[in-house]
């Protein structure tokens, strides 16, 4: 709805005292929504910039294609590859579905995903063609209602990022290792993610995607699957119930990147597994928004990232990934007092754990004392254990953000490869 009149509170709401939001609605925003509803209409509308029927969005030379496209808000602000037929083409082999079939309905755009310009995309972004099968998996993911992606807009900065797991990993040389977010196919594939999140999902920073600060580009991450292996873990999507053998993509979110954990110590004794997760605990309490994780209940999600080194430490000494999931549920912890006051500041007075205790949104277990402490999480269910990264070094991390949930799919594979 281009045309659709609208009108703005003047200044910050969230700052502003009860009296300066009753006099700027009266002298202000009350007489604008009086002028938009009865001033004639004047058309703000672009011209139509639908493609041709031959696919043709605009002809030029390379630098008047990028000009052009960063100007239609079709790019991330960096140079892409013209998306030619021929090329669009040549990506479509890497998929049995056809060109315009539908893969999902993206919100906030509401429009089609389809292969054709999934593939538009791709080739925008410099990914190779035999990426196109997790493109077209982790679209499907993102439009899956679970997923929530109408959410990804808050101010609060929600990154997107892409786990893989399976034999996909190797057989496309998809990193896991050292600097995996930043080496091979791994950062081409993340900026076609977020290409598709600007041009389909409608997803663009300062109009309908409003982070504070903005964002750093979509990253993918894969599992060192041969490390789960000899630690004796499961990888993330065997856990989750898919075969071994499949191949599979999990959507999901991150407002926080930085700031590793290192579990070496100074003593003559080795970092033992308690020791590592009690820092994972001081990680996750430096890095989770308590009012936040306790107000979204199951609508958060965390991924504790574990290297080699310090995951083998973990698991030689009995713990699982679940058991790892638990320890961190029970043990990262915050008072009732805090946490009242946290969600008070955040939601404004009457918001407690014991009213959201009330609505069902917490467990009853959290309905406690004030000088008692309860969980960060609603559950270990929604602690993820991640490993990956750098097999020579003793780090860990956490990525965890609210609104959204983790969505596997799996990576369908066209015949004949």
């Amino acid at each position: 709805m281009p045309d659709l009149g609208v009108v703005e509170y003047p200044g910050t709401v969230q700052l502003h005292t009860e009296d300066e939001i009753r006099e700027n609605l009266e002298r202000v925003v009350l007489d604008r929504i009086i002028e938009g509803l009865t001033k004639p209409v004047v058309s703000r509308s672009e011209a139509s910039t639908a493609m041709k029927s031959e696919g043709i969005a605009f002809r030029g030379t390379l630098e008047e294609v990028n000009q052009f496209f960063f100007e239609k808000g079709w790019t991330d602000g960096l140079a892409i590859n013209p998306p030619t037929v021929e090329r669009v083409e040549e990506y479509l082999k890497y998929t049995d579905r056809s060109p315009d079939e539908e893969i999902a309905i993206l919100p906030q755009a509401d429009l089609r995903a389809t292969p054709r310009n999934v593939a538009a995309n791709a080739v925008m972004a410099g990914c190779r063609p035999e990426f196109m099968p997790l493109l077209i998996a982790a679209a499907e993911a993102i439009g899956d209602p679970k997923f929530t992606l109408m959410n990804l807009g808050s101010t609060g900065g929600k990154t997107p990022w892409l786990l893989v797991n399976g034999p996909i990993i190797k057989q496309l040389g998809i990193e896991y290792g050292i600097g995996l977010r930043s080496r091979g196919p791994n950062p081409a594939i993340g900026r076609a993610f977020g290409l598709i999140l600007n041009n389909i999902a409608g997803f663009k920073a300062g109009e309908t995607w409003m982070g504070s600060w903005g964002y750093y580009l979509p990253f993918v991450l894969a599992e060192d699957e041969d490390a789960c292996d000899e630690i004796g873990w499961e990888p993330y999507h065997v856990e989750h119930g898919f075969g071994r053998n499949t191949s599979t993509v999990t959507a999901r979110t991150t407002v926080y990147w930085g700031g590793p954990a290192t579990p070496s110590t100074q003593t003559p004794a080795a970092p033992s597994a308690e020791s590592i997760l009690k820092l994972a605990c001081k990680n996750l309490q430096r890095n989770t928004l308590s009012e936040s994780s306790l107000r979204f209940g199951e609508r958060n999600m965390v991924a504790v990232l574990l290297t080699p080194p310090t995951a083998r430490i973990v698991g030689k000494e009995g713990y699982s990934k679940r058991n790892v999931a638990e320890y961190l549920w029970e043990n990262a912890r915050i008072t009732v007092g805090e946490a009242n006051n946290c969600l008070q500041g955040f939601t404004g007075v009457g918001m407690t754990v014991h009213r959201l205790v009330e609505e069902g949104r917490l467990p009853k277990s959290f309905d406690v004392g004030p000088e008692e402490t309860i969980p960060m999480f609603a559950g270990p269910d929604l602690i993820d254990v991640v490993v990956c990264g750098d097999a020579h070094r003793d780090k860990l991390m956490s990525l965890w953000c609210n609104y959204q949930r983790p969505v596997t799919k799996e990576i369908e594979l066209p015949r004949g490869i």
